[in-house]
Parts: C-alpha cells; sequence; structure tokens
C-alpha cells in the first residue's frame, strides 16, 4: 500500500507541472476568447456613438477596397492560371478536359475565392489595421480620445467593421470573376480547351447556393478577420514581454496568425453547413 501510494505521489510530482502548464494555457485562451467576443460587441454595440461614421466608413472602403484591389487582381489571375493548369493535367487522364471549367468554377466560388481573398486582405489592410491601432495605443491617442469623451470603439473600429461587410464579399467577387479569366486563359489559349466548351461549363456548374456560400463566407471573413486585427492593435499594451515600437510588431502579427486561422476554422465551419 505505501509503495503504491509512494509511486502515485512520485508520478504527480512529474506530471504536476505539466498540468499547471496546460490548465494555465487553457484558461488563458478561454480568457481571451471571451475578452474578445466582448470588444467585438462593444465595437457594434457603439455603432450609434460613433462620430462622423460615413465619413470614416468611406476612408476604410478606399483602406480594404482600392488599396487591396491590384494584390487581389494578381493573385486571382495567377490562382486562375494554376487551377486551369492543374486542373487539365488531372481531367486529362480520365478524358475529360471538358470539365474544366467545372472544376476552375466551382474551386474558386466555393473555397480558394472566399479564402485566399480574405487572406490577402489579412495580409494588407489587416496588417495596416493592426499597426495603426497598436502605434495610437503605444503612443496614448486612443487615452486621449476617451478622455475627450469620444467612443474610441465607435470611432476606429465601427467604420472597418461594416466596410468588411461591404468590401470583403466586393472583393471576393472580384477575385471569383478575374479567376475564371486566369483558367480560361490557361485552358483554353495555353492548352487547346475550347473557349465555348469552358464558359458553358462555369455557366453550368455555378449555382445560386454556391454564391451564397461563397458571398457568406466573404462577410463572416471580414467581420472575424477585421476584429481580429483591430483587437489585437487595440492592445497591444498588454503585452507585458516587449513593449513600444517591439509591441507594435508584436500585436500585428498576431493579428495577421490569429486572423488567418480564424478564416480556415470558419471556413471549415460554414462549409459544413452547406455540404
Amino acid at each position: 500500500m505505501k509503495a503504491s501510494y509512494c509511486k502515485m505521489h512520485m508520478i504527480v510530482k512529474i506530471f504536476s507541472p505539466m498540468f499547471y502548464w496546460l490548465g494555465r494555457q487553457t484558461l488563458q485562451i478561454i480568457f481571451g476568447i471571451g475578452d474578445f467576443s466582448l470588444f467585438t460587441g462593444k465595437s457594434f454595440c457603439a455603432l450609434t456613438k460613433s462620430k462622423k461614421l460615413m465619413r470614416r466608413i468611406v476612408s476604410a472602403v478606399h483602406e480594404q477596397g482600392t488599396v487591396c484591389l491590384p494584390v487581389i487582381l494578381i493573385v486571382g489571375v495567377f490562382t486562375g492560371l494554376v487551377l486551369g493548369l492543374q486542373g487539365y493535367h488531372v481531367l486529362s487522364r480520365f478524358g475529360s478536359q471538358g470539365l474544366l471549367g467545372t472544376l476552375v468554377s466551382l474551386s474558386l466560388v466555393r473555397e480558394m475565392g472566399p479564402v485566399l481573398a480574405a487572406l490577402m486582405l489579412i495580409g494588407q489592410a489587416g496588417s495596416a489595421l493592426a499597426a495603426e491601432l497598436g502605434i495610437q495605443r503605444n503612443t496614448e491617442q486612443i487615452v486621449a480620445l476617451e478622455t475627450m469623451g469620444v467612443n474610441s470603439h465607435g470611432y476606429l473600429v465601427v467604420p472597418r467593421l461594416i466596410s468588411s461587410l461591404l468590401v470583403f464579399p466586393l472583393q471576393t467577387a472580384v477575385f471569383v470573376v478575374v479567376g475564371f479569366w486566369g483558367g480560361s486563359l490557361s485552358g483554353s489559349l495555353l492548352l487547346g480547351v475550347d473557349s465555348g466548351v469552358y464558359w458553358s461549363a462555369v455557366q453550368r456548374a455555378v449555382e445560386a447556393q454556391d454564391m451564397r456560400e461563397c458571398f457568406i463566407k466573404a462577410a463572416a471573413f471580414g467581420v472575424l478577420s477585421i476584429s481580429t486585427c483591430a483587437y489585437q492593435g487595440f492592445h497591444a499594451d498588454r503585452n507585458a514581454s516587449v513593449m513600444g515600437a517591439r509591441a507594435v510588431s508584436a500585436s500585428t502579427t498576431r493579428a495577421v496568425v490569429f486572423s488567418s486561422i480564424l478564416v480556415l476554422v470558419a471556413d471549415y465551419i460554414i462549409s459544413s453547413f452547406f455540404v
């Protein structure tokens, strides 16, 4: 009895640091999820308290839309080109080259269009937002706004969230259309697939449900990514291990990484409802 007790005590002593670390990390994750949810909720509740809302929405649309449009066009074209090239060689094994338009269109509309467009927007607009808010927190501009009675969530975050609901679906639509043309260029002009067969396959393949799924994903990705980037920049001072410019850099890195992970997780969850 005594020997078994000593063995159990030794096991607990060995593994207790690991259990303590796992428990602490779990509590930190739960706290972070709750704090992020409260931040997003406060931002949407501050909609009625936001000053100069339309002007700031137009500015946010420019940041997320016009500035990011060249990246969306370039990545969309080459995504279509690669899909056309790889899809042709896969379908040619089964003598089904005429289904190239179906493969390209459904791949872009259902998955690659919303996901890749969101990742590109995170990399450019999301990182810029996190860095901007991080600098404002680091230089105490956010504190100054709150001291003057201005709702910082309504002034800094709400316009970006509203514009994301508009810009992300539009940018995704541009990405998908440009990807269609990239697939046509790769399949029809370079690999010899009949252009009429390609576009008729695209027209037959894409249905209203596919487009609905695409835009729902784009809107959800926009809210998740922009709120995550805003949250990380807004609370850049919470990272006690670094300060100053390094805190802004760390918060921007976390914003891009966490936003990208959330996009992929949300993509799986939303896809599971439509499949």
